[in-house]
């Protein structure tokens, strides 16, 4: 929930700001800035909770503590792609297959109740689900919408 309000609150100040100063939305701009914002508050959960990100990881899954690290600095880099002309397609294809690979961490987590923040078992489970299989949808559609369409 709380990438979301990031993602919208940043899209809608982002907007605004460019409307004070430019007197247009630039919405697209703003679309990307939003989603980099939102990758960059994301990104810093992956130090700041990081025993509950290794817990979102099946027990298949080697070296956990770097597939941690790993997919934080991924995305921060891609926060930072999204923004450069040049690179913003590529990293906006790459970043939607990233959200694609992270759905099953996700499901594993529900399944086993992780608390990501509290790094224990007390999560809300499966009915979880329900909001994070849409959300991660509509991040896909974003970074769609703001990177590759327009």
């Amino acid at each position: 929930m709380k990438p979301l309000i990031v993602l919208i609150v940043v899209f809608a100040l982002s907007c605004l700001g460019f409307y004070i100063a430019q007197h247009e939305a630039n919405v697209i701009l703003s679309g990307r800035i939003a989603m980099s914002i939102m990758l960059l508050f994301t990104s810093t959960a992956h130090f700041a909770f990081f025993n509950g990100m290794q817990m979102m990881l099946p027990p298949f899954v080697p070296f956990k503590k770097f597939f941690v690290y790993f997919t934080g600095v991924i995305e921060a880099l891609a926060a930072i792609g999204l923004l450069i002309i040049p690179t913003h397609y590529v990293t906006a294809i790459l970043l939607i297959l990233f959200f694609i690979v992270l759905l099953p961490a996700n499901i594993y987590a529900s399944q086993k109740r992780v608390n990501l923040e509290k790094a224990d078992y007390t999560g809300n489970g499966l009915s979880y689900l329900w909001f994070r299989i849409p959300l991660q949808l509509f991040f896909i559609g974003w970074v769609w919408y703001f990177a590759i369409f327009n």
